[in-house]
């Protein structure tokens, strides 16, 4: 039986907010969220196999403000990922553990998947 007077394990509201614990998490939801985005590329194939009727109403789903919005954030989701996955690799490989370090490769990681998103929609709007 426990006693009362054991220390309890803080919790997140003991703990001041900082960019890592924002990214950690944000880590765990932008995969949840690939998952979901790629529900919504598999219906998009899936109406292209359909035929042209079918993949219109879905062309135009996705083409509205909302599916766009969708779009960007599910674009957003997958650098953020995969930047904060390749930093992932420098920490099992031993390198950027230290709190100075950290903290700014997180914010490179922010940087980097805002910056990859923007320059993919340019590109494929100017392409288009």
């Amino acid at each position: 039986m426990a006693s009362d007077n054991r220390p309890i394990s803080p919790h997140l509201q003991v703990y001041r907010w900082q960019i890592t614990m924002a990214l950690s998490i944000l880590h765990r939801v932008t995969g949840v969220g690939l998952g979901l985005g790629l529900l919504l590329i598999t219906w998009w194939l899936v109406a292209a196999a359909s035929g042209p009727e079918y993949f219109d109403l879905v062309q135009g789903v996705m083409t509205s403000i909302f599916g766009r919005l969708i779009l960007f954030g599910f674009t957003l989701a997958l650098f953020l990922h995969m930047c904060n996955g390749i930093r992932h690799l420098f920490w099992d490989a031993g390198y950027g553990f230290e709190i100075d370090s950290a903290r700014k490769s997180s914010w490179l990681v922010v940087a980097g998947a805002i910056g990859l998103t923007v320059a993919t929609f340019v590109i494929g709007y100017a392409l288009r």
